[in-house]
């Protein structure tokens, strides 16, 4: 929230010739000299600030309302307990991966669309993380630091890279069947609301660290909008978007080049060059903050429609931009870039994707200032003079040695992640190997393997990884540890107590210990929170694994009274009551099944089953075609083979294996 702004706010730290005084390395921005300047009105401070500051506070407040909302409808049950699903971009990548449109995806995609029109004004009027960051640069500069930005050709990429990493790589994946980690089937299908609205986010403590380095340390390093320039993957969409749209800061023949709108401009555009050499800003950092129109003192400059940036008419010779770092540099960079990147995200568990980005940002940063300072023979940083002729100043060798603590962090984490990423690999080929008598003798050293690795993350890392304790579980449950189970439980449920996957680890380890009285405390479970509901068919899974039919149709029962809105049980409970010849009432808890779960394409064909049993062929035939429709797996290709067989039409069961044959060879 840049409340004020100050006449050549961002320039206080430069000479007039344009040489850099602040020690960032490279060149500033030389602003030009006006021989009378007095004739010109005095520069206004802009009131766009202000205004745009009030705006992004109630954007900010209207997210505040949707968590409360959701809070008092989990609490009271209002709205049926549900509210609208995050309106978030990130969100838009369950469209990618399943088929999912959400309320982030539709936000996205309208905030795409009036890019193509206004150009890249959401940054600047609606993210809440520009809001933070103008609120860091504001807090800044009442304290007399000017933060000036970094200017890097190639770290400007990352964005770009990112966005087609979250939002274009998970369809590629998708069509690329030989690759491992495969995401679940695509299926079009529509989720505007949500009883879990915070299962995508971090916790508390990860959300202010968060905020902390993406608001105050990536202004601090690398200028206003460091995070936007360096590190929003939404940005990477938004900024090639922008070239393509008509609407730009413009400019009159009243523009005298005195650089108050460059001066103002916290998008770090040069926008005194961009319109002299354009007649309209094509920086597509410009975020329409409208600062450099509201303060121009001829009101030279305005927000207007004509000509795209795509192939702009130069008015003058464009001067060739500065950058700070040398191409050698700039590879370099890039490299340290992706290599913090990769040693911190997704660290511990705790490390969300944007906020990797952001750390490898500030850290970037900084380790290039460190090499300046052992090269270079005078270093600034703001107001620290940290080498001067050559000798290291206190706040030079503090910072040096900062640096130094903080490579030795990043590799301690990196190695922690490699280390149990080879792990969790290892465990994932010990699975593979997974036979009706369970592990086989490779798979075994392959879980023996993982079980190491794990340890050793754990015995150089600064705290356990919350996925290695889950693999190394699983790794133990299967060699019959009950010692290693015992000991990392415990921590997983202590931390993450409403977790499906855990609990159904520890459900697993209690049916093969103890298994007296596991019904009743699941029970307790799912009435504590509805999210654990699969743990029951679990339990009737394992029932029936071992001959227990009757135990798995009772506690079905059992549970259908305590909770009846249970719809996945109850369809359980209709496959056990067909299966054994009950087909009435089986048929009567798959339609109630289907009347609140239309699109399971397993449940028609469990209806067909139950139609076919009654001689209602007709009737079977429409819902196994229904299936076919809803669901295109081998699972369901395979009932409705056999379903045609029964019913004496081989010709038809014949041309769904043909089917299935071509999907297979494509």
């Amino acid at each position: 929230m840049v409340l004020l702004n100050d006449a050549y706010a961002d320039f206080s730290t430069m000479s007039t010739n344009g040489t850099d005084r602040s020690g960032a390395g490279g060149e500033g921005v030389s602003l030009p000299v006006v021989n009378d300047r007095a004739s010109l009105p005095v520069m206004e401070r802009s009131r766009m600030g202000r205004r745009r500051a009030i705006v992004l506070l109630i954007v900010q407040l209207l997210i505040i309302v949707h968590v409360v909302i959701w809070i008092l409808s989990r609490e009271f049950g209002w709205f049926g307990g549900v509210t609208v699903t995050p309106i978030e971009p990130s969100e838009s990548m369950e469209f990618v991966k399943r088929g999912t449109i959400n309320a982030g995806l539709i936000f996205f995609v309208l905030a795409l669309l009036s890019t193509l029109i206004l150009g890249r004004w959401f940054c600047g009027w609606g993210c809440h993380v520009v809001l933070l960051q103008d609120g860091c640069l504001w807090m800044l500069r009442k304290i007399g630091i000017r933060p000036r930005p970094f200017r890097s050709r190639l770290l400007m990429w990352a964005p770009l890279v990112l966005a087609l990493y979250m939002f274009v790589w998970p369809a590629v994946h998708r069509m690329l069947p030989f690759l491992p980690g495969q995401d679940a089937p695509w299926e079009l299908g529509l989720h505007l609301t949500t009883s879990d609205f915070w299962k995508t986010f971090p916790g508390v403590w990860i959300g202010i660290v968060f905020l902390f380095i993406c608001g105050f340390m990536t202004v601090y390093f690398l200028g206003a909008k460091g995070f936007c320039t360096y590190g929003c993957p939404y940005g990477g969409f938004f900024a090639p978007l922008d070239r393509f749209s008509r609407g730009r800061i413009r400019v009159t023949d009243a523009c005298h080049q005195c650089g108050d709108c460059t001066a103002v401009c916290t998008s770090n555009v040069r926008v005194h060059e961009e319109v002299g050499t354009w007649g309209m800003v094509t920086d597509a950092g410009c975020m329409k903050t409208m600062d450099c129109v509201d303060t121009c003192p001829n009101d030279a400059l305005y927000f207007g429609f004509g000509k795209s940036a795509v192939k702009p008419e130069a008015r003058r010779e464009p001067k060739p931009r500065r950058w700070d770092v040398s191409i050698t540099g700039e590879i370099i960079l890039g490299v340290v870039f992706l290599t913090v990147f990769l040693c911190f995200r997704g660290a511990y568990a705790s490390v969300p994707l944007l906020m990797a980005m952001g750390i490898a940002c500030v850290l970037t940063f900084i380790f290039f200032q460190s090499w300046r300072l052992i090269t270079d023979d005078n270093v600034h940083l703001h107001r620290l003079r940290m080498k001067v002729q050559g000798r290291f100043r206190f706040s030079g060798a503090a910072y040096l040695i900062t640096a130094v603590l903080l490579v030795g962090f990043t590799l301690q984490t990196g190695a922690v992640n490699w280390i149990g990423h080879m792990g969790i690999h290892s465990a994932r080929e010990a699975m593979a190997t997974m036979g009706p008598s369970g592990l086989s003798e490779s798979g075994r050293t392959y879980a023996e393997s993982a079980l190491a690795r794990f340890d050793l993350a754990r015995s150089i890392g600064l705290t356990t990884d919350p996925n290695h304790d889950v693999d190394a579980v699983q790794m133990h449950l299967l060699l019959g540890h009950s010692a290693g189970v015992e000991e990392r439980m415990p921590r997983l449920l202590k931390r993450f107590p409403f977790n499906l996957q855990v609990r159904n680890l520890e459900l697993d380890y209690r049916l093969a210990t103890n298994p007296v009285g596991v019904e009743a405390y699941v029970e307790a479970l799912a009435a504590e929170d509805s999210e654990l509901r699969p743990l029951r068919i679990r339990i009737m899974e394992w029932q029936v694994g071992r001959g227990e039919i009757a135990a798995a149709e009772d506690y079905a029962r059992m549970a259908l009274v305590a909770d009846p809105e249970d719809d996945e049980v109850r369809l359980r409970l209709a496959m056990l009551l067909i299966r054994t010849q009950r087909v009435a009432e089986g048929e009567e808890n798959v339609r109630r099944y289907l009347e609140t779960v239309q699109a399971n394409g397993k449940a028609w064909a469990l209806l067909s089953e139950a139609l076919a049993f009654q001689g209602r062929i007709s009737e079977a035939d429409r819902a196994i075609e229904r299936a076919r429709q809803l669901d295109r797996s081998a699972m369901v290709a395979q009932q409705a083979i056999m379903h045609y067989v029964q019913t004496g039409r081989p010709q038809l069961a014949q041309a769904i294996q043909n089917d299935l044959r071509s999907e297979r060879s494509d």
